[in-house]
């Protein structure tokens, strides 16, 4: 369900930035990235699950155990119908920084990426900044724009319709250790992006105007 707070400028100002962003038309040299992570529970059988036999499915005792919290980045280009994901064990400045320098290697050679992401104090230059140092941090924003959704203004960030499907189709089983659930996000990308799932959003500026009485100030 969306939050939707009183509508100030700012968050007008955001939502109108990010919705004009989703607008444009693919250009392979300015891919719309859209970035957001989510924090998962590690868990692991307390005994091994009966297998399945004829006539009856496989059993899952009830009682688990937990091994920790991982958190699993997600940068999806909608448009372009590819995503990737990265495990790390929390969500810090620089675990953040390390996610947005894959990003950059990944895209190598575009001429800019545009990233949609929340106002996480963690999203910040300040944060490559203090991982890599002041150089090689504006080497990576040289190559990076920003573009932040207004707060409780998340819902505009498409990442979380892609975490949503990752969550149904992922991380609906136990995965004990970082490394079981990295494998499976890896092969759950590898299907999607095989398969070229977009995501066909439909809420524009035009759509907006008229939900929230904007009248026509707002470009």
């Amino acid at each position: 369900m969306w939050c939707i707070p009183e509508l100030t400028d700012e968050f007008v100002e955001q939502m109108m930035d990010v919705l004009e962003l989703y607008e444009r038309p693919y250009k392979e040299t300015e891919p719309i990235v859209c970035l957001d992570e989510k924090s998962t529970q590690l868990l692991e059988h307390s005994r091994e699950p009966l297998p399945m036999e004829p006539g009856r499915p496989k059993r899952i005792d009830s009682e688990y155990v937990r091994k920790g919290i991982a958190t699993a980045f997600l940068m999806v280009e909608p448009k372009a119908g590819k995503r990737y994901t990265f495990v790390r064990k929390r969500r810090t400045k620089k675990d953040y920084a390390l996610c947005l320098e894959k990003l950059v290697e990944q895209y190598y050679g575009a001429e800019r990426i545009h990233v949609v992401q929340d106002n996480l104090n963690t999203h910040s230059e300040d944060s490559l900044v203090e991982t890599f140092g002041e150089e090689k941090a504006q080497r990576i924003m040289n190559c990076v724009e920003f573009h932040f959704t207004p707060v409780h203004g998340s819902w505009l960030n498409m990442a979380e319709i892609e975490i949503g499907i990752m969550e149904t189709e992922c991380l609906g089983r136990r995965l004990p250790n970082m490394k079981a659930l990295e494998k499976e996000l890896k092969a759950w990308e590898k299907r999607r992006n095989e398969r070229r799932k977009m995501i066909n959003w439909r809420f524009s500026r035009e759509n907006a105007r008229k939900k929230f009485n904007l009248g026509t100030r707002h470009n």
